[in-house]
């Protein structure tokens, strides 16, 4: 079976997990777009499940993303930040991203509303630590508010949308619920606290767990090990 064959039987099997999850919990399953987190996979890989039907794909490390599209500059293809982001690549970044969905610090954000002026608005998501793991990235919960405030009011540039979440892993896939149930409701909250953006976006749901997490609201999942296979090395986003 050629690459291309197989990402098509592997796509068609995550987007039927995912209409199914998002009829469980009453939901549209065109509400829900599917992120295939292509890092560390080569740019052959990601043109071969584009042709399989993907169009939107996610990275964590702006060097090799950059690289990997310039390889693919004839596709049309929508990609997305998902990595930690550290202020001195946030320029890069800027430049070869439509949207960031780990925007955790002020220092970021204001970084990236200045390498984006003159371009048109980046899409940004706040990304939470809402399991409270020293090791993740994330602003805490109660900071979120704070953050979205100064992006609103202070960087036209950037155009907030939404909240991010990588939770702590666990035995199983329930036991991410509560965390994407956290989320998702501190976005109700801030879309009372801090109007103005849209607050339309939920990123939430890796391979292991995207299901739950469609359940509980999800607008995009990040998968990548279900779409390309495992990894040389574990990643911190999928």
């Amino acid at each position: 079976m050629d690459k291309t064959t197989e990402y098509r039987r592997r796509l068609e099997d995550i987007r039927g997990r995912i209409a199914a999850a998002a009829r469980r919990g009453g939901r549209d399953p065109e509400a829900v777009t599917l992120l295939a987190v292509s890092k560390t996979f080569p740019a052959g890989a990601v043109r071969a499940l584009a042709e399989a039907g993907q169009r939107a794909f996610a990275e964590s490390y702006a060097q090799e993303a950059e690289a990997k599209q310039a390889d693919l500059a004839d596709l049309a293809l929508d990609w997305h930040f998902i990595g930690p982001l550290q202020s001195n690549k946030a320029g890069r970044v800027a430049a070869a991203f439509p949207w960031v969905h780990s925007v955790d610090r002020a220092k970021i954000g204001r970084a990236l509303e200045r390498h984006r002026a003159g371009q048109p608005p980046l899409n940004v998501c706040l990304q939470v630590n809402v399991s409270g793991e020293a090791s993740k990235s994330g602003c805490a919960p109660e900071e979120a508010r704070e953050l979205a405030v100064l992006l609103r009011d202070d960087c036209p540039h950037l155009r907030l949308r939404g909240l991010m979440a990588i939770p702590a892993p666990g035995a199983g896939p329930e036991d991410s619920r509560p965390a994407f149930r956290r989320l998702a409701g501190l976005l109700a909250e801030l879309r009372e606290a801090v109007p103005g953006p849209p607050w339309d976006t939920l990123s939430m749901g890796m391979s292991g767990d995207f299901e739950v997490a469609v359940e509980e609201g999800a607008t995009h999942v990040r998968v990548g090990s279900a779409l390309f296979g495992e990894r040389a090395y574990p990643g911190n986003a999928d």
